[in-house]
């Protein structure tokens, strides 16, 4: 890139970061602010965690000491690399962790140095952390999680300066890189989310939910969509399959090649997909109880008048799984036997014990 184009880039680039805090500016009047809350109890979890460090000195020393003599033997390794030698690692990377792949992480002794301090450092702390007695169970999820996500943050391959491979692309293309990172952001920030892929890259119908069918039902919720069967003779008993809300109807239709639902219209299923709405302002009064009335029990009646069948095989993905165990429940009160099979991916249905989605 010349000069000319970076000065280019450079105008437009400030032209709209002038502009997104113009609009910023005008949203958010001065002294107006919004109140601080702490509705997840992060901050209650961390001052618990404070409160039992400081009632334990000797831990606290003995945090600082462990801390101190890993970073002396690091200096050591470090000189000797340094000066050509050979050295053991102090700290390495877990298994999995891509963060480091780069040879420049293993082959240069100064970036080397970055990876074993952040990896030391993070080590430490979790540990310092871990080892708090006496802290309330919940709590301690908290900030075990929290902390995990802090230090995941400040790693060194998250930052322009200490990240090899983001300096050599930055001084083989003379910062254009930087350039379109910082486009990409205010990108993000002006349509107020992240961008987790190329937007205009698929085209339903074209290379995503490739899968023929049609809308057969709908109402303020869902659409139920029934696929074109491919197969001489079909199931009797039709498939419907319930996604979660947060994902759009095609999850299990992504490509020819691995899409569930063409395989599964393939091996003779009559499969039904209810298409959840994405939910504005008029449909801010219904609840969980709403989703079970007008998505699942209403595709029930939908597929009957549809095939005449008044029992199905349901498929719940998630959180739809969540929602198909309440259905579940909610004809077994009734007396009503409408579900011939129920199958459940990755659903949660015991919260006694979420994990780490309960933080």
């Amino acid at each position: 890139m010349d000069a000319a184009q970076t000065a280019r880039v450079y105008a437009e680039v400030a032209e709209r970061a002038g502009k997104l805090l113009a609009d910023f500016a005008q949203k958010h009047p001065p002294g107006v602010s919004a109140g601080v809350t702490d509705e997840l109890g992060i901050a209650k979890a961390f001052m618990d965690l404070y409160g039992r460090m400081l009632t334990d000195p000797y831990a606290l020393a003995a945090f600082s000491t462990n801390l101190a003599i890993d970073y002396m033997k690091l200096w050591q390794s470090s000189w000797m690399r340094m000066f050509g030698g050979e050295a053991q690692p102090v700290a390495a990377p877990g298994k999995g962790d891509n963060r480091f792949r780069d040879d420049e992480w293993q082959q240069s002794f100064v970036f080397d140095f970055i990876k074993q301090s952040y990896l030391i450092t993070s080590r430490h702390v979790q540990d310092a952390v871990a080892g708090v007695g006496d802290l309330p169970e919940e709590s301690k999820k908290k900030v075990t999680f929290f902390t995990r996500q802090y230090l995941d943050a400040l790693a060194p391959s998250n930052f322009a300066l200490t990240n090899p491979q983001v300096l050599r692309e930055t001084l083989s293309s003379g910062g254009q890189n930087l350039l379109k990172g910082l486009d990409n952001l205010l990108g993000d920030l002006e349509k107020g989310g992240i961008s987790m892929t190329d937007e205009k890259a698929f085209k339903l119908g074209g290379n995503v939910a490739t899968t023929p069918g049609k809308v057969v039902f709908q109402n303020d919720l869902m659409q139920l969509i029934q696929y074109v069967p491919t197969t001489k003779s079909v199931s009797r008993t039709p498939l419907v399959i319930i996604p979660p809300w947060i994902n759009k109807y095609y999850i299990l239709d992504l490509r020819e090649k691995n899409s569930f639902i063409k395989w599964a219209v393939d091996q003779g299923q009559t499969v039904f997909v209810i298409s959840w709405v994405n939910p504005d302002a008029k449909l801010a009064a219904k609840g969980f109880d709403d989703y079970m009335k007008e998505g699942p029990l209403a595709a029930l009646d939908a597929v009957e008048k549809a095939t005449g069948e008044k029992k199905v095989n349901f498929i719940g993905y998630c959180l739809g799984g969540t929602l198909l165990g309440s259905t579940l429940a909610w004809l077994a009160a009734k007396g009503e036997d409408r579900v011939r099979s129920a199958t459940f991916f990755v659903a949660l249905l015991d919260f006694h014990q979420p994990g780490e989605l309960g933080v």
